[in-house]
């Protein structure tokens, strides 16, 4: 994919604590980096996360990740990730997600995210919520 082809990013600087001794971000940073920009994805759109947690007793569930290391990420530098919604299933959203360092035009990154809607009480999973696919669907399901 490209830049173009995303309504969102989310911008980073890699810090020095998630990076090994060779200056090259650390692996499981990666998933923090995926976590955090689809939280500012769901402020974005704009979904009130916490808000429909609270007044369905359902929440999302990570059920699959994937990570391809294309090049590594080094200290110091500006990163951009960028977040879509690639798949809408019953209970599921799948995001796919790419990062970018600088102003270069060939992810350094790119990643799947599958996450399930699940009830709180019983951990089986829920149709999504009505109110999220409304947003989605005026967002042109980004």
């Amino acid at each position: 994919m490209a830049r173009e082809n995303f309504s969102f990013c989310h911008p980073f600087r890699i810090r020095y604590s998630e990076v090994d001794a060779q200056k090259v971000v650390f692996n499981a940073h990666y998933l923090t980096y995926f976590d955090t920009a689809i939280t500012e994805y769901f402020r974005w759109l704009p979904f009130d996360y916490m808000g429909n947690i609270d007044k369905t007793g359902n929440d999302f569930h990570t059920v699959r990740t994937l990570v391809e290391y294309k090049a590594p990420l080094f200290f110091d530098e500006n990163i951009d990730v960028y977040v879509r919604i690639s798949k809408i299933g019953r209970s599921s959203l799948t995001f796919y997600i790419e990062i970018y360092a600088d102003e270069e035009m060939i992810p350094r990154t790119t990643g799947e995210v599958v996450w399930v809607y699940t009830n709180q009480q019983t951990g089986k999973s829920s149709p999504l919520d009505e109110e999220l696919l409304e947003i989605l669907q005026k967002k042109g399901m980004q």
